[in-house]
């Protein structure tokens, strides 16, 4: 596996020869067509222009689902599409696929009534086929009480029970690179795609290292863009994306203790209250995103939403500003339709080859990264005319057991020296803030004080022989992007993590 000296070897690796396939995006989806392509045997390299997972790929409600809203909307394919491939990652990466019931309550005279839900989640076990990790049930009033004392009683006329599973998204990411890697892949961040131009059947490409500002030209018989939110910004890209910006918020288990999953309602939205650990996730909200990719943040608006739905439905907890632990801000990289809302705009994916040799990956969820990789390769492998093995994605384990570790899962490793080491010169961190937010979640999860940073980055420095100099740069890089010991903060000051 890497180490930190080993990204220039793989950024001066990524020029030798020529490349069958160029992968630009380091997203959930770019890591799993990059493993795919590897483990089938083709030449693969991979860049990505900030760092892995750092867009929406470490931004996401961190659930793997079919999308038991999709039911009344018709979407009965894209269901059951996203209910077999939970149960496919929760096989192959069993450390980052926890089975997670779901409490979906209701009341008289409003939102959906509780025969409908009944029938609903026994549809969608049925489009599991058949083996949801427990079967769903109806609840009564009483029995929804008992389960979730806190939750708003007064009409309430029962609930259903149902599950899906919960994943940690980032490490989902880093993981599949790993796997790529140890089967071959050539695999860089920071490595920013600049342009390319086909000539003699081959694609030129121009790339820049963003560490160093070197540029170098990589040669690859064909490319795949999974840039998620950035995809119709890329060259050649025929992609026509509609973002949608979504915010969750962290707290205490011990402010609003749930056993399960709640979900719970505002308007036609559905928002999750998720357990994690010690920790609760709540979220997510769904408003159209103009701006820049790189420059999504949280506001008070989004706050106050999310606030407002969850003390509606839990009125003794009083929830408040003062409760968040941490907060993120991630774009859902819709294909464009001008009608609807944002919530009415299908989930599905599409794989486009609009130049020659030129895929674009877009829209999906996270739950159906694999089949998205698996169905991009057959066509990628079938249009190179290639002798390739066929897709093993969905029997091979994520990782074997020798690279398991303590540092993956869905909870954050021990704050720890042996996991900055780990992250170093295992898993491609090369800042500061890669190991706090993406390899660990500590940033999350804890609440770090400077001094906890500190510490890190003296680990750090070790671990990949930083000077005095860098250290202190990266630590007012950080402190000038996080917020560290203090109450999160929104509106112009609001996180932003990029």
């Amino acid at each position: 596996m890497t180490t930190l000296n080993d990204r220039n070897d793989a950024c001066s690796r990524l020029n030798e020869g020529v490349l069958d396939l160029l992968v630009i995006g380091g997203g959930i989806v770019g890591s799993g067509v990059a493993r795919d392509a590897a483990m089938r045997g083709l030449r693969v390299g991979l860049v990505e222009q900030h760092d892995f997972a750092s867009g929406t790929s470490s931004r996401s409600s961190r659930l793997l689902h079919g999308g038991l809203r999709y039911l009344e909307q018709g979407r009965v394919f894209l269901v059951r599409e996203a209910s077999l491939e939970k149960k496919i990652i929760h096989q192959i990466a069993p450390h980052l696929a926890e089975p997670l019931g779901f409490i979906f309550p209701t009341y008289r005279g409003e939102g959906r009534p509780l025969w409908q839900l009944r029938l609903g989640v026994k549809i969608y076990d049925w489009l599991c086929s058949g083996r949801n990790f427990q079967p769903s049930r109806g609840l009564s009033s009483v029995e929804t009480l008992g389960k979730v004392s806190s939750l708003q009683s007064e009409g309430l006329a029962g609930a259903v029970y149902y599950f899906d599973a919960l994943t940690n998204d980032a490490r989902l990411v880093i993981d599949s690179l790993r796997s790529a890697a140890a089967h071959g892949a050539v695999i860089a961040n920071y490595v920013r795609f600049h342009d390319s131009r086909w000539e003699n059947s081959i694609w030129q490409c121009r790339v820049e290292d963003c560490e160093t500002g070197i540029e170098q030209s990589i040669r690859t018989r064909a490319i795949v863009n999974a840039t998620g939110p950035w995809a119709d910004r890329i060259p050649h890209s025929d992609v026509k994306l509609r973002l949608s910006k979504g915010i969750h918020i962290v707290i205490d288990r011990s402010k609003l203790s749930v056993p399960s999953a709640v979900v719970i309602t505002e308007g036609k939205r559905i928002l999750f209250v998720i357990p994690w650990g010690e920790r609760v996730i709540i979220g997510t909200t769904d408003t159209d995103y103009q701006g820049p990719p790189e420059a999504v943040t949280t506001d008070s608006n989004d706050v106050e939403y999310v606030l407002r739905a969850v003390n509606a439905f839990f009125p003794r907890i009083g929830l408040a500003t003062d409760d968040i632990v941490s907060v993120w801000a991630g774009l859902r990289p819709l294909i464009a339709n001008p009608d609807g809302s944002p919530s009415d705009i299908s989930r599905a994916h599409q794989i486009r080859c609009p130049e020659p040799f030129w895929w674009d990956i877009a829209g999906g969820k996270l739950t159906t990264y694999r089949l998205m990789a698996e169905q991009a390769v057959d066509q990628i492998v079938k249009k190179l005319n290639i002798r390739a093995a066929a897709c093993r994605t969905a029997s091979e384990p994520l990782l074997s057991q020798p690279q398991m570790n303590a540092f993956s899962g869905i909870k954050p490793a021990p704050f720890s020296k042996a996991a900055v080491e780990h992250f170093v010169r295992q898993e491609w961190a090369v800042h500061l803030e890669d190991v706090l937010v993406r390899r660990s979640g500590w940033y999350y999860y804890d609440r770090l004080t400077l001094a906890d940073a500190e510490r890190v980055a003296d680990w750090m420095a070790a671990a990949a022989n930083w000077s005095v100099e860098r250290k202190r740069v990266e630590l007012e890089k950080l402190t000038s992007t996080l917020r560290l010991g203090q109450p999160p903060a929104w509106s112009s000051a609001a996180i932003e993590i990029h």
